[in-house]
């Protein structure tokens, strides 16, 4: 029996597809987020997901007239306040991160060109005064064991 027969890659609808496999990939429409930012985005999904049920739980509870309801009402507080801080940290983990690594400069030509301009006038200015002072001139040269005189 061939392959094709058996209902096998060559047969169907895939027929003209050849050599293609199960895994394509496909390039990201965004880039990945930066580790820290990452981290900080799941710790404050889990923050909420917990808040949220606890909320839920507290709705029903109150609903039924349990005991419970006061202290669960009294956790989801807590917990809205510990989501509220989760979701700014990452917005704020976001901004650190880049102000610190984000940012790729890329000088224009008119800092290029006055960058130019003051490296030459500093050259030009270092040239126009006189290099190190010998060492028998110099304002050490008499006193010392290296006296030459």
């Amino acid at each position: 029996m061939r392959n094709d027969e058996a209902g096998g890659a060559g047969s169907g609808a895939y027929a003209g597809v050849a050599g293609r496999g199960l895994w394509v990939e496909e390039p990201a429409r965004r880039l990945r987020m930066p580790d820290p930012v990452r981290t900080s985005a799941v710790r404050a999904v889990v923050i909420v997901a917990v808040t949220l049920t606890q909320a839920t739980i507290t709705f029903f509870l109150t609903l039924t007239g349990s005991w419970l309801a006061l202290p669960m009402a009294l956790c989801a507080i807590a917990g809205t306040i510990v989501a509220t801080w989760g979701v700014l940290d990452v917005w704020i983990t976001r901004q650190t991160w880049n102000q610190r690594y984000g940012v790729l400069s890329e000088p224009s030509s008119t800092a290029r060109r006055r960058r130019r301009e003051a490296r030459r006038a500093a050259r030009g200015a270092r040239g126009a005064t006189p290099g190190r002072i010998p060492r028998e001139d110099g304002p050490l040269a008499a006193s010392g064991p290296y006296t030459t005189r």
